[in-house]
């Protein structure tokens, strides 16, 4: 019988994956110190971003089911 992997539980909660495979996950910088932060840049900080491909294999090594 084949055991399966596990899918890293803190992974689970940070990243996406699109449909062509591609993984998403939230810009850092949302927390505190908010009132210094012009209104485009925190606008643009709420947007998913897509990661980069060197990232992209650890990721994929954590959810080995995501896509």
């Amino acid at each position: 019988m084949s055991k399966k992997l596990k899918s890293h539980s803190g992974a689970k909660k940070r990243f996406k994956f699109t449909k062509k495979g591609k993984i998403k996950h939230k810009k850092a910088g949302l927390r505190h110190l908010l009132i210094g932060m012009s209104s485009k840049k925190s606008r643009q900080a709420k947007k998913l971003k897509v990661l980069k491909d060197v990232n992209e294999k650890v990721v994929k090594l954590n959810l080995p089911y995501g896509n």
